[in-house]
């Protein structure tokens, strides 16, 4: 069987930076998202439009994009939206948290 020359990735987005409010809650993120067989610049998205993509079942990944090749990253593990009793928490990898919690991603 003949394997395609361009295979598309498993996900929809990279997040390559957070930015936290004072309370800890992300304010926002820096990420690549998918345009079809492409990739965009680097985008900001809030808060809320990122819960919006998570809540649609795009799937985002912690990461970093490789120099010089536009459309490849080394990826990590999966950013979920998980449920806390105080709401929604976007957590990186992890299935429990009570709050926002993006590990290792580097925070600006």
């Amino acid at each position: 069987m003949l394997k395609p020359i361009f295979s598309r990735p498993k996900y929809d987005g990279v997040v390559e930076a957070v930015h936290y409010e004072d309370d800890g809650q992300v304010a926002w993120v820096r990420a690549y998202e998918r345009r079809g067989p492409t990739w965009s610049d680097h985008v900001l998205l809030d808060r809320q439009t990122l819960i919006n993509r998570l809540k649609k079942g795009r799937r985002f990944y912690a990461g970093d994009r490789n120099e010089f090749q536009a459309s490849e990253f080394e990826v990590s593990s999966r950013i979920k939206l998980v449920k806390t009793k105080n709401g929604e928490a976007i957590v990186l990898g992890k299935d429990k948290a009570e709050k926002d919690d993006l590990g290792s991603l580097p925070v600006i």
